[in-house]
């Protein structure tokens, strides 16, 4: 009997497997494209895109087109130079093979081709192929039109019986291994007309079942795109929108109709949770069947596109060109890489301004790579526009009101950057980032470049020293010597503010009816219009778990007031004190007295301006509010109907003219006796307590309407067009809507 081997001596060179070629890739997709999900799906997409924007940077391309199949394909098309149809002398291959086929490939690891690329590691053709059912590349080059076809990244040749209609189901006939196949010239063309089509159809073997194509992801990064490469024309067809589905003039960019992404419920967060998914959802299935992104302005358009709200300053712009010096690998003429001290060329462009917000965006990229966490560049201009700032705040402190004695009066970079809209890029050659994500750059020297030209470029701006600067720069020292005032504000309205036992409401405002403590996390803050209805809720509300604050009419128009003017105004500062939360950038809302907050205003236009002087308090000042769905408005009928007959002592309330209408006529269709004296409501105060409690305050029986940052953004986005500084805007707006007008509207 033969003796049984130990594991050592199973274990030899015949149990080691090589795998050739991309074979490693389909075994191992993870260590190429992250996951086999959604997120990996749209990677490959994002490979194929990139290699046309590398041609875009380096300024052989003006146009590219995205077209999405009805079969799920995906067709990207560039008027680049093409890949390389002729043979590469150490493969014996075409160099569309070679791009196609083999890992680590490409001319982004020489010097001459590209500068300035998104991919280094030249496996994104490769991968996608790899990955990929079937793969179809067309090159014009030299009047010709050339062709190959792979399947699962083999090359051969597809008979499909349709050749407008390709399928990866056709017959395949896979090139013999380690044969080089020819390309195929499929067309002639006259002109200098060159370019690449690639179509694609990913292998749904290796992505698993959950993997999904995100249109809206696919848009954000073309938009993104087209605002780096300013006068890149990018355009995206979705064949499997009807073409008379949308008309010829609809926008690129769709919204949803205010009535219907608002919600009335009555305490039904799931509800308005259903409402908001299905409009999500909506939203994703509608689009148009053509979008076309080009964007002549770069970054500046950019930044113009991330502002939102008032603006402060217009856009400013800082850019240049420099060098420096560094240590690379490079590869010499017999194939070998060395080390070589080169030098490299920088080139910066920056967009920044700043809007009437404590909001920070800040978006950097090298090359067309994002970089999330920011990196040598951002730091750079960051700690210089920090610099200058603090150096122009003190040679303006008599007119600024700032105390250079006082050592709590320091411009800090939160301060500064309250309100900032940014776009941060530097185009280098071979970057290095922090880590395989590329989430930080990492290459140093471009810090200190970057710091020197927005020391120069940025001080004179900000100094007003630029010409037609003055003003705008003295409005933006004005907000951030603001943001200061305010964060030290904050940090003193938290201290005092913060319901620890039931003694401490004592430092609220005197005016303020508190609830009992022990209750904040069902605890709600009605904010009354008026004494008259604070006496009358007073009496309706349950102050077990309902406190009220009462405002003096229309409180101060923050849209045009500065944050100090804000802090000093009695009205705002003791919502923001009785919130307890802070205001700005500073605002914690785990730290809010109150899980809801709710605006009771009469139902007449006046109730409704009161809401959105509110609304915008605190959509700009206290926003994780509303985004976490704490804010409310109070929905108070107009109309109380009052049964007779049998029913008598029965009340119906209705909310609007056209429910009173409908409700009347219902009324006398089914023969039910009413009062013919409706009593309308003209204010909160002209309810009884109960009346007021069963309509409005009692969480049994009441209608509240929850506030979404939509409804805040447009609130606030209004308020600026008819209560800001810019008059032309309001002008056109009058005469835009001058036929729309109804005198009826008007109340008495």
């Amino acid at each position: 009997m033969a003796a049984k081997k130990t594991a050592s001596e199973e274990y030899n060179a015949d149990s080691l497997s090589v795998l050739e070629g991309l074979d490693a890739v389909r075994k191992r997709p993870g260590m190429y494209i992250g996951t086999t999900d959604s997120q990996g799906l749209m990677h490959c997409l994002w490979e194929i895109i990139d290699n046309s924007v590398d041609e875009a940077l380096a300024g052989a391309c003006t146009e590219i087109t995205v077209t999405l199949h009805t079969d799920g394909s995906i067709t990207v098309e560039d008027n680049g130079r093409g890949i390389p149809t002729d043979t590469e002398s150490k493969t014996g291959l075409s160099g569309v093979e070679v791009v196609l086929t083999k890992l680590h490939a490409g001319a982004k690891f020489g010097n001459s081709s590209y500068n300035a690329v998104g991919g280094l590691h030249g496996v994104g053709s490769s991968v996608v192929n790899a990955l990929s059912e079937r793969l179809d590349v067309e090159v014009d080059r030299d009047g010709k039109t050339y062709r190959m076809e792979f399947h699962q990244g083999h090359p051969g040749i597809y008979k499909d019986v349709d050749p407008k209609n390709p399928s990866p189901q056709s017959a395949f006939k896979r090139t013999a291994k380690n044969k080089p196949t020819q390309l195929r010239v499929v067309g002639e063309y006259s002109g200098k007309h060159t370019g690449t089509r690639i179509r694609y159809w990913l292998d749904h073997e290796i992505f698993n079942a959950t993997a999904v194509f995100n249109y809206q992801q696919l848009v954000d990064r073309v938009r993104q795109t087209s605002f780096l490469v300013p006068g890149l024309k990018i355009t995206v067809i979705d064949e499997k929108v009807n073409e008379e589905k949308y008309d010829s003039d609809r926008t690129e960019f769709d919204t949803l109709d205010p009535q219907t992404n608002s919600s009335e419920t009555k305490e039904d967060t799931e509800t308005s949770e259903s409402i908001e998914l299905a409009a999500h959802q909506e939203s994703q299935k509608s689009h148009p069947r053509v979008q076309v992104f080009h964007h002549e302005g770069g970054i500046v358009d950019f930044v113009d596109f991330l502002s939102r709200g008032e603006s402060v300053s217009d856009i400013w712009h800082i850019t240049g060109q420099d060098f420096y010096d560094e240590e690379t690998q490079v590869v010499g003429e017999n194939g070998d890489l060395h080390a070589q001290m080169i030098k490299r060329t920088c080139d910066v462009d920056i967009a920044l301004r700043w809007i009437n917000d404590y909001e920070t965006v800040i978006r950097s990229f090298v090359n067309v790579v994002e970089t999330p966490g920011g990196g040598m560049h951002v730091d750079g201009f960051l700690n210089s526009i920090t610099r200058q700032i603090r150096k122009n705040v003190e040679a303006n402190a008599r007119k600024l009101k700032y105390n250079l004695k006082d050592s709590s009066m320091k411009i800090e970079r939160d301060d500064v950057m309250a309100g900032l809209v940014a776009v941060v890029t530097v185009r280098i050659a071979e970057p290095q980032f922090q880590g395989q994500t590329k989430d930080v750059l990492g290459t140093a020297p471009v810090k200190p470049i970057v710091t020197k030209m927005t020391d120069k470029q940025f001080g004179e701006m900000i100094s007003g020293s630029k010409r037609g600067f003055k003003e705008q720069s003295m409005a933006v020292l004005e907000k951030i010597v603001g943001e200061m005032h305010a964060r030290i504000q904050a940090r003193k309205t938290k201290e005092v503010t913060r319901r620890k036992n039931a003694l401490e409401s004592a430092s609220m405002p005197s005016k303020l009816s508190d609830c009992q403590p022990g209750n904040d996390d069902i605890a709600e803050l009605f904010i009354v219009e008026g004494d008259s209805a604070l006496g009358t809720a007073k009496a309706a509300r349950n102050s077990m778990f309902q406190a009220l604050l009462p405002i003096r009419g229309k409180i101060l128009n923050v849209q045009k007031a500065s944050t100090a003017q804000i802090l000093a105004n009695k009205e705002c500062s003791s919502i923001i004190q009785v919130v307890g939360a802070g205001s700005g950038s500073t605002f914690d809302v785990s730290q809010a007295r109150y899980n809801k907050v709710v605006m009771m205003t009469d139902a007449d236009v006046d109730g409704a301006h009161i809401r959105t002087l509110l609304l915008t308090l605190f959509y700009r000042y206290m926003r994780p509010l509303i985004t976490e769905g704490h804010v409310y408005a109070a929905v108070p009928p107009l109309h109380r109907i009052a049964l007779a007959g049998k029913r008598k002592g029965e009340f119906i309330y209705t909310y609007s003219e056209d429910e009173l209408g409908v409700k009347l006529a219902q009324l006398k269709a089914e023969g039910i006796a009413f009062n013919e004296d409706i009593q309308r409501y003209k204010g909160l105060g002209e309810m009884d307590a109960d009346q007021l409690a069963d309509t409005t305050m009692d969480p049994r029986t009441r209608l509240l309407r929850r506030i979404r940052l939509d409804d805040a953004a447009q609130a606030s986005e209004i308020f600026s067009l008819l209560m800001g500084d810019e008059v032309p805007p309001r002008r056109q707006f009058i005469v835009d809507n001058a036929d729309d007008f109804d005198r009826s509207k008007i109340d008495a």
